[in-house]
């Protein structure tokens, strides 16, 4: 039989006949007037954005991954428009409407060392290698298993049997065992061809070959180091297959990434180092722009000020807004949050529960100063009314599945003014009022007391939280009152694990290309539901009525999971589930990423896709040794939405 193969990212409903044929890549559109930059210079914010674990399969966070898909090449990469194109993969399609799919495979793909230093080929059955590690419990915990265990044959059983088994058992375990055989639906007939059997018809499964569950690691590499010590691999033991080697590290200071000499991808432009600057303070990253040490910076509200008002500032033509970023942030709130001495804390827990107190916050909070501090200029560009994140998803008649959610809401899918669509200060003293009685019968002491925390010795944190505080505390006096206390080094190991915060505001980026991957990560009793494991801890909530609603979404949540032949059926079941879970306030939009910037980086040649882990990898990037100015930005924003 003729088999299907696509390059591009097609409709959900649709497939089509498509030769693969290399790689899309953005064409120049007046850059800058300087020369290509050789030795980029980056920066991230030490703390909350520094790489801490360097094995691919074993993260789901950015500040890993932004570094890591430098590293690590995958079956497929998007380009600057978001579309699939071919990468270690060169052809690849289904001939069963998603229920089976076949990726044909580069043959000249190698691992090497952080030297460039041969290792062993890449072929298909390091995807199989991979595929058990991630579904092994004892290997890999459930970190990357929300995705393969809904969507890949036998891997939700596979992974129940090695969470059965002591961790001796599991770790002895490798993909030749006979019980992965058995249950797992993945083959890899020969060396480069791999084979995927889906549970069920998922004709978007290709857009999960960007994300890091489905990124491969070698046996070899496992041969070598032993199976403890892959997980706490580091920058000088670790292999690489991607565009990049990480040639030093040094924790919370900087990072520099070297060009792969045996990269696969001959005709990719690619930078000679990329150096990573961890910076304390994200405010200095204007000042590094400044004195040349870095190629771009985000704006600090202060510095966006000064030059917005100063037509004569040398870089008041230079001010460009960024592209949004992929991430949908969210204030997650605590359901089981504990003191500092580790008991519980009952006064928050009691509080938080009850869906009055919530429904206080979700209209009271008017974070219309808190979004200033990423864009004063516009800051309702910022507003985040969802859950899943904009531009992800669309129906067949090609509205976007978040307006949907924001209709369906009674709000307006654009919001042109200067204030918050959601505040509501009559309805969020209303609710304010009721949680008050209703509390008081329980025993709750006002104000309630919430715990957030900010890295110590940041100051743009501390500016942040000094306004989300004005923003929490203006729903009424004595009702809640915002403790802005400090982590030192690493927020997961200091605040999250011990579950000392009331809530985090963390933003999710979607690993495929459907609805599942967001709604996925909130639901009661599944141990992939990344945020219910990790920051709300509904499942060691004890309130009735709180795991009542939480049930109840998360029955919504799992019939659209069940329903594959009709795509818009399946968008509209879950945009019912995501309006559930806002309008019962289980967690409270909270914004999107618009800043402003200096820059010598053309944005709109990025890697630019709304899932994935492939959008901070430095390739093909236009970039000119003097800055771009905001004519050319507007110029590149119009070639983009043309």
């Amino acid at each position: 039989m003729k088999r299907r193969l696509r390059i591009w990212a097609l409709s959900l409903a649709t497939a089509m006949v498509l030769t693969a044929c290399g790689g899309s890549k953005p064409s120049s559109s007046g850059g800058g007037e300087g020369e290509p930059i050789k030795d980029l210079v980056t920066w991230e914010a030490s703390g909350v954005r520094e790489l801490e674990n360097f094995f691919i399969l074993n993260t789901e966070q950015a500040k890993d991954l932004n570094v890591l898909c430098n590293a690590y090449s995958a079956l497929l990469e998007v380009d600057h428009q978001g579309k699939l194109v071919p990468a270690i993969a060169t052809e690849w399609g289904t001939d069963d409407g998603g229920l089976t799919w076949t990726f044909k495979l580069r043959d000249d793909v190698t691992w090497v060392d952080v030297n460039g230093e041969y290792k062993a080929d890449c072929t298909s059955q390091d995807w199989v290698t991979a595929l058990e590690w991630v579904l092994n419990f004892h290997k890999n915990s459930a970190n990357n298993t929300s995705m393969p265990t809904a969507l890949i044959k036998g891997a939700q059983e596979y992974y129940d049997y090695t969470k059965n088994l002591s961790a001796e058992e599991a770790m002895a375990l490798d993909a030749t065992n006979e019980k992965f055989v058995e249950l797992v639906g993945i083959e890899a007939p020969d060396e480069t061809t791999l084979i995927y059997h889906c549970t069920k018809n998922a004709p978007y499964f290709d857009t999960l070959c960007t994300s890091a569950c489905l990124y491969p690691v070698s046996a070899a590499e496992i041969e070598e180091k032993g199976v403890e010590n892959m997980v706490g691999m580091n920058n000088q033991t670790m292999w690489y297959n991607g565009a990049y080697t990480i040639t030093s590290y040094i924790q919370n200071n900087e990072k520099v990434l070297t060009k792969n000499p045996a990269y696969w991808d001959k005709e990719a432009s690619l930078f000679d180092t990329v150096t990573v600057r961890m910076i304390a303070d994200t405010n200095t990253d204007d000042q590094l722009y400044q004195t040349g040490e870095v190629d771009h910076c985000d704006l600090s509200e202060a510095t966006l000020r000064t030059i917005w008002d100063d037509e004569n500032n040398q870089y008041h033509d230079q001010l460009v807004e960024k592209l949004p970023t992929k991430y949908s942030y969210q204030i997650h709130l605590n359901y089981a949050k504990n003191n500092e001495d580790g008991t519980p804390d009952t006064n928050w827990n009691t509080a938080v529960a009850n869906e009055n107190f919530r429904q206080s916050l979700y209209y009271g909070l008017d974070l219309t100063g808190y979004w200033s501090r990423t864009n004063f200029i516009y800051p309702t560009h910022c507003e985040n009314l969802a859950y899943t994140m904009k531009g992800l998803l669309y129906f067949s008649d090609g509205t976007d599945y978040v307006d949907k959610v924001v209709e369906q809401l009674g709000y307006s899918t654009k919001n042109e003014g200067t204030t918050s669509q959601r505040l509501d200060t009559t309805k969020a003293a209303e609710y304010r009022d009721k949680a008050i009685e209703e509390l008081t019968a329980k025993g709750v002491t006002f104000p309630v007391e919430i715990d957030y925390y900010i890295l110590s010795g940041n100051q743009a944190a501390v500016d942040s939280a000094t306004v989300l505080k004005e923003a929490f505390e203006a729903i009424g006096d004595n009702y809640v009152t915002l403790n802005v206390k400090t982590y030192v080094s690493s927020q997961n190991q200091e605040v999250v694990a011990p579950s000392l915060h009331s809530f985090i505001i963390s933003g999710w980026g979607a690993d495929y290309g459907d609805p599942e991957n967001f709604i996925g990560q909130e639901l009661y009793g599944v141990d992939s539901a990344y945020y219910s494991m990790n920051y709300s801890n509904i499942n060691k909530a004890t309130d009735p009525d709180l795991i009542a609603t939480y049930k109840e979404f998360t029955e919504l949540g799992l019939k659209a999971s069940q329903i594959y032949e009709n795509t818009d059926e399946r968008y509209q079941a879950y945009v019912d589930a995501e309006v559930f879970m806002l309008q019962h306030a289980l967690v409270i939009p909270a914004q999107y990423e618009v800043f402003w910037q200096l820059s010598k980086i053309n944005d709109y040649t990025k890697m630019n896709a709304m899932y994935g882990a492939q959008n901070y990898t430095y390739k093909n990037w236009e970039t000119s040794t003097t800055p771009y100015t905001t004519e050319q930005y507007e110029g590149f924003a119009s070639g983009a939405n043309a």
